[in-house]
């Protein structure tokens, strides 16, 4: 925008800003729109727009009495309806006029959501194509109206004149492109028919393409959507369904859900996806506006929860932003959204309650989609807890087959603790879960509300090793000496060292340490090197007894009864750092520097001395 350059205002009074229209073009049609194919869309959304218009004047004219016709030859493009048209005095105050649109006349109709846009506007999406707009209407309003041209530059200038009436006989308007060389690619005959049957394929009014060859034209829309179509039997409409939503998004539904709200007049599917999505990778989702395709990517029509199913839907209140490429979030996206959610409550209820191997499908592949849903939702909470899997010491099972041998379930806090118990914790008889991935922890604890008889707690490592049978004490007198050396060997690791008996007896060790106790013992280690420093009186503070780790070694284990019999103090320690470095690996979590290079150095020790004993 630029300010006219006037004689200096007296202070305190108003200007008047001045606009540069070319500049405003170039804002507009370069930076609102995402892609220079929305022109075609925005020209045949005017179009329906003008269509609605024309049907509010004429209520009892069939829906498709009225079309839009589409003509691109390689020079030209060319979009004419039979709509509602223009007087000059219109022209003059819609199109010459920025922002201004003929939908906000309240002569024309009293409701703006019968229409989608503003003419204006989009009109100046046609900019990214061609550098000039030609405009032919004649008014169905004023029938003995004369016809109008409207032409258009994209530097802001623009030219009007009546025509006689024959330069169009009837009511409507044809809007004409002349592309420009280097918009070829949106503007070749071919790629305008695939563009308008991209954009119109659910328009309710016909749309007929043309090439400038010989015939009629092809229809661009020659169906119904179908959800909107009769089907013989019910199998006939599921199938259809799922065939459209193959054709839309490119993969076999695991089944679809059919959309219907009428208070929004939306209707539609959600197709289940058949492979698994990582939490809360949200998909765009395809939406028409009163037939128009307004967006492959709203993300905003589901809850976040949803990102298992793919919807494609066509409504009438659904409100887009300016650029028309994404939905106004508003009251009635809100409740859309709530709704549509409700709707995919429904549906896993159904399949819960009457299609026990759709549901097993479903859960195998989206139980982690259905685990986020659980947590916040108690009614899919009670519905389907029992059924979803979780790891546990019994292998991959759902907790209803879990709970009815186990009536104490220990959760782990974390997939390495897990790990590191799971083969004893079996072998002991204690059923454990594995509470380490996303909603798992959470969702066993709730487990009592659906089975009131069983008990649920976090795994603590001293119930663990209260399973685990203590040794005689004529073995434990025996290997004191070398336990005492193992326990000065990893005490850098605030490691305590331990011999007991478990199975299985191939486990030579077991290594219990838990990751908040390792972040206990980090913070106390701080505290130590800063003390008496500001840091370090804030970490003592904050001090607990760190908890030790503990190496707990199996007498069962052969290699164990070999090591403790050793009587080399040096040979001693390096087997106590190698069997702790093992344990340390069997658990999988994270090695610190120091672990790796214990592992490293005690294997080389070993190795040394096997060399040394054969030579």
């Amino acid at each position: 925008m630029t300010l006219p350059e006037t004689a200096p205002n007296p202070a305190g009074a108003d200007r008047t800003f001045q606009v540069d229209l070319r500049g405003l073009v170039d804002l507009l049609s370069h930076h609102l729109y995402s892609s220079p194919r929305v022109y075609l869309r925005e020209l045949m959304q005017n179009a329906v727009d003008a269509l609605t218009a024309r049907h509010v004047l004429e209520p009892a004219a069939p829906v498709d009495a009225f079309g839009i016709r589409l003509h691109a030859d390689g020079s030209v493009v060319r979009v004419e309806d039979d709509g509602v048209g223009l007087t000059e005095a219109d022209v003059h105050t819609f199109l010459a006029t920025i922002g201004r649109s003929s939908k906000r006349a309240e002569r024309l109709v009293e409701q703006r959501g019968d229409f989608i846009g503003q003419f204006g506007i989009g009109l100046l999406s046609c900019f990214l194509v061609a550098d000039e707009i030609h405009v032919l209407s004649r008014s169905a309003r004023t029938p003995d109206a004369p016809a109008v041209e409207w032409r258009g530059r994209g530097d802001g200038s623009y030219t009007v004149r009546a025509l006689p009436a024959s330069a169009r006989p009837r009511p409507g308007t044809t809007v004409t492109l002349t592309p420009r060389a280097d918009a070829g690619e949106w503007t070749r005959p071919a790629q305008v028919q695939s563009l308008a049957r991209h954009f119109g394929s659910l328009l309710r009014h016909p749309v007929i393409f043309s090439d400038g060859t010989d015939g009629p034209g092809a229809p661009v829309n020659p169906e119904a959507a179908p959800w909107a179509r009769a089907y013989p039997t019910p199998g006939a409409r599921s199938r259809a369904l799922a065939a459209y939503g193959e054709e839309v998004f490119g993969f076999t539904p695991l089944d679809t859900i059919e959309l219907d709200l009428p208070a929004v007049g939306l209707k539609g599917i959600a197709c289940v996806l058949p492979e698994a999505v990582p939490a809360g990778r949200r998909h765009g989702h395809r939406v028409h506006v009163k037939g128009m395709l307004l967006s492959e990517q709203a993300e905003e029509i589901l809850p976040e929860w949803a990102f298992f199913v793919r919807c494609v839907v066509d409504a009438e209140s659904l409100r887009p932003t300016a650029s028309r490429e994404s939905l106004y979030e508003d009251d009635t996206l809100t409740a859309v959204r709530d709704a549509l959610a409700e709707r995919l409550r429904a549906w896993i209820a159904r399949a819960a309650a009457s299609d026990p191997d759709l549901l097993a499908r479903f859960l195998q592949t989206h139980h982690l989609a259905v685990k986020s849903l659980a947590v916040h939702d108690d009614e899919i909470l009670r519905m389907l807890l029992p059924w979803l899997p979780f790891e546990t010491t019994d292998g991959h099972t759902t907790l209803d087959e879990f709970a009815r041998t186990h009536r104490t379930v220990l959760v782990t806090s974390s997939v390495e603790e897990f790990r590191q118990v799971a083969a004893i914790a079996s072998a002991a008889g204690l059923g454990v879960v594995n509470g380490g991935y996303t909603y798992d922890r959470e969702l066993v604890h709730r487990l009592p509300e659906i089975r009131a008889e069983v008990n649920v707690a976090d795994l603590d490592p001293a119930t663990l090793t209260a399973h685990l049978d203590p040794v005689d004490r004529e073995t434990e007198l025996a290997a004191a000496a070398y336990l005492a050396l193992a326990r000065d060997a990893l005490a850098v690791f605030d490691c305590d060292v331990a011999l007991r008996t478990f199975q299985p007896a191939s486990a030579p060790a077991l290594l219990v340490d838990s990751r908040e106790a390792r972040h206990e013992r980090t913070r106390s280690q701080l505290a130590r090197e800063q003390e008496g420093g500001l840091w370090g009186d804030i970490l003592g503070a904050l001090r607990q007894e760190a908890p030790r780790a503990q190496l707990i070694l199996n007498q069962l284990n052969p290699l164990v009864r070999t090591a403790v019999a050793i009587d080399e103090p040096e040979l001693a320690r390096t087997s106590a750092e190698a069997l702790y470095g093992q344990a340390a690996l069997l658990s999988r979590r994270p090695l610190r520097p120091a672990e790796s290079s214990l592992i490293n150095r005690s294997f080389l020790d070993l190795l040394a001395h096997a060399l040394r004993k054969d030579s």
